[in-house]
């Protein structure tokens, strides 16, 4: 893969050193990818649903647990559905884990960012 690549996206938080991580390794593998602020623009429920399945997660391990909104939903609450959780991610973007990468060969979420390299 070279130059920009539409096929490649990357749903980036610049303030993360996972996605910065992941970013640079594509960028050294001479891919410029599609680069999604998911948290301004946040994926529509199926999308999220279909990237969660894709890179073989639960809804659950793509959450960021640390976020102060996630306690204040109370998003810890193991009765809770797969729904109600996409729901929450989907109106609070800034709880989806990052970042995850889409390219020819899959998707995933890379923490740590050196999981991109399976990518390419």
């Amino acid at each position: 893969m070279q130059g920009n690549d539409s096929r490649v996206e990357i749903w980036h938080r610049p303030t993360c050193s996972n996605s910065r991580g992941a970013l640079e390794y594509l960028r050294e593998a001479g891919v410029e990818p599609v680069i999604v602020d998911y948290v301004a623009q946040p994926p529509d429920k199926a999308r999220l649903r279909q990237a969660i399945a894709d890179a073989g997660l639960t809804v659950r391990a793509a959450i960021r647990s640390k976020e102060p909104v996630y306690a204040t939903l109370g998003l810890a609450d193991p009765g809770l559905s797969d729904d109600a959780l996409l729901d929450a991610l989907v109106a609070n973007p800034i709880l989806i884990n990052r970042p995850f990468v889409f390219t020819p060969k899959g998707v995933r979420l890379c923490r740590p960012p050196e999981q991109v390299l399976a990518l390419l």
